[in-house]
């Protein structure tokens, strides 16, 4: 059923992740994304990719959208300063949302909807995935903790992804009755479909051959931006004790990425070059096959991987996950013996050893692995994100308005 409900959704630029999820949510209610800047290939490269591009997926199609006016004196999305859009304020008077969702409040155009959405009456939605466990400085952390704990309660509405952003919210005293889960997600659907075509039509096989890993190999994968809050050189190091082994003669790695780390990366890697191998930025259709190529990602990021979404895309194509214990997903998405594994942030020894004992985990139960991370992915999905968003609607418009008008 269609809701007579008019969204508007504040987002800093389009996502890949989040294309899927609006043309979804515009089938089944009238949105509006507004956008707060536009990211073109160069930024893209600034933001850690370290290559221009643009994303092979459509990320345009299927909703309306507008893109506000960005009159910062240096556009980006990348500081607080980088977005500021004055024009928020007349659109939010004249086009007559129901609620305003926002996507991260961590930009200047955030506090100017938040502020234009009070002065008018309208409800505030917020979506982030902030967690204790990032590092601040004991100064910011003070400075940030009186206006947070102010504010954060007054919007109406939090959607939180996970297990901890929902204690962070918490901890800045937004009540539980404003708190309604909107996990994080992947197209599961775009994934699971890719690997599978991957694998029938050969590509994965393909991937090997070009990379001389044999097709009995057992491959550890990373995927991501090559930044130093990744930690990609600890996977490293953790493959070079491994293959250090006779154990690790069949073990080779593989890197998927780009970014100002990468030549050191290649560098740490010459001992071993044969088995570990590097192939460079993949755009998003192609990551599945890359993905399905491998046996189990690595994930060795610290605490401000505030969530980790390569780990959804990984198991939405079958495949487990050794991570970070400071990643924001391993309460959410970690099942030890399940669904993979964690260890302690820099801990190369024990990062080395839990590769190994997930190799062999993969090797005797990957019938249950697979059943586990299906059962994982349903719960962390487009469907589940809509749920909480339809909950937190009705809960907000309800109490505003007193009556019900419908569902998304």
């Amino acid at each position: 059923m269609r809701s007579s409900y008019r969204l508007g959704i504040l987002v800093s630029h389009p996502i890949q992740y989040d294309a899927a999820w609006f043309r979804y949510l515009a089938q089944r209610c009238d949105i509006e994304v507004l956008y707060m800047h536009r990211q073109d290939a160069g930024a893209q490269a600034k933001a850690g990719f370290g290559v221009p591009f643009q994303w092979d997926i459509p990320l345009l199609e299927g909703y309306p959208y507008r893109w506000l006016t960005n009159v910062a004196r240096h556009p980006n999305v990348r500081t607080f300063s980088g977005c500021d859009t004055p024009e928020i304020a007349h659109l939010l008077r004249t086009q007559h949302y129901d609620a305003l969702l926002i996507v991260g409040w961590n930009r200047k155009s955030a506090l100017q909807a938040i502020r234009a959405c009070w002065q008018h009456h309208i409800p505030v939605l917020m979506r982030g995935d902030s967690q204790l466990r990032t590092p601040r400085s004991w100064l910011l952390t003070a400075a940030k903790y009186a206006p947070y704990r102010w504010g954060l309660p007054r919007l109406r509405a939090h959607l939180y992804v996970g297990k901890r952003n929902h204690a962070y919210l918490q901890h800045y005293g937004v009540p539980q009755d404003r708190l309604f889960f909107a996990p994080h997600f992947v197209d599961n659907m775009f994934f699971e479909s890719k690997a599978l075509e991957a694998e029938k039509t050969g590509m994965t096989g393909g991937i090997r051959t070009r990379l001389n890993i044999p097709r009995d190999a057992f491959v550890f994968l990373f995927v991501g931006k090559m930044l130093p809050k990744k930690r990609p050189a600890d996977f490293v190091r953790a493959c070079l004790k491994i293959l250090s082994e006779p154990y690790g003669a069949n073990v080779h790695a593989l890197l998927v990425g780009d970014g100002p780390l990468r030549a050191s990366l290649e560098w740490l890697a010459r001992p071993q070059s044969r088995h570990i191998h590097f192939a460079g930025f993949r755009n998003q259709s192609e990551l599945p096959a890359f993905y399905k190529a491998s046996n189990a990602l690595i994930l060795p990021s610290d605490a401000r991987e505030t969530w980790g979404l390569v780990v959804n895309e990984a198991a939405a194509c079958g495949i487990p996950a050794l991570v970070s214990e400071a990643a924001g997903c391993v309460p959410d998405l970690i099942e030890p013996g399940r669904t993979g594994y964690t260890y302690p942030a820099g801990d190369i020894e024990a990062l080395a050893r839990l590769m190994r004992t997930l190799e062999a985990m993969c090797q005797y139960t990957s019938t249950t692995i697979r059943r586990a991370l299906a059962k994982k992915m349903a719960c962390y999905s487009i469907q589940k994100a809509t749920d909480g968003l339809e909950h937190a609607l009705e809960t907000v418009i309800e109490a505003s308005s007193g009556f019900s008008r419908g569902k998304i």
